[in-house]
């Protein structure tokens, strides 16, 4: 089973992270995820939340927090260059960022790999594989515009995280989940128990 790269940024957003973590897990996934240093720092502040640095200490946390013992979930460092999936000739399904911060967009458009994050992406679009980046930012200045235009033009898909209201939300839970299930339709992924919206009644 090719596993899922989900990379999570410092950008104001990381209920659709941990919603998409969830989500895959449940449907009996394989995970790796990667927390930015920044997104580490952000979850703290806005959530009060402190996650564990150690890998094995975040697996154990997150599934503990998620209430999910299916699925497989491997969790690295935000600098560890030496992992596995830093590799491309590590076989993925793909990679999502979710959120994607613009200081991320722009290290990836300009090729630069501080991160495994940033390095990671770099493989998924050196190997023509699949690499999904939902952005977080408003307004969008011409340089982020300019970026996104250059990482969709490498082959990259940017799904921006926009809420409908056509489907008449009732809670914040489901516009997330609505914004999951779009997100993930990129890589042919149907995330139950989560319904399709499928024209009005």
């Amino acid at each position: 089973m090719n596993p899922y790269i989900l990379a999570v940024t410092g950008a104001s957003a990381q209920p659709l992270a941990e919603r998409s973590l969830q989500l895959l897990l449940e449907n009996d996934r394989y995970v790796h995820l990667i927390i930015s240093q920044g997104a580490h720092e952000l979850w703290k502040a806005e959530k009060g939340i402190v996650i564990p640095g150690d890998p094995s200490k975040q697996e154990i946390f997150w599934r503990n927090r998620l209430n999910v013992k299916t699925g497989k979930l491997d969790c690295h460092r935000w600098n560890d260059h030496s992992a596995s999936i830093a590799s491309g000739s590590y076989r993925t399904k793909g990679m999502a960022i979710i959120p994607c911060s613009m200081g991320t967009i722009g290290r990836i458009c300009a090729g630069v790999s501080t991160t495994l994050i940033e390095r990671c992406a770099d493989v998924h679009l050196k190997e023509n594989r699949p690499l999904l980046i939902a952005p977080r930012e408003m307004p969008l200045s011409l340089i982020h515009l300019r970026n996104l235009t250059s990482l969709a033009e490498a082959g990259a898909r940017i799904a921006a995280p926009i809420p409908a209201w056509y489907t008449k939300p009732s809670t914040i839970e489901e516009m997330i989940d609505f914004l999951v299930v779009r997100l993930f339709d990129g890589f042919g992924e149907t995330l139950a128990p989560i319904n399709r919206w499928n024209g009005p009644c």
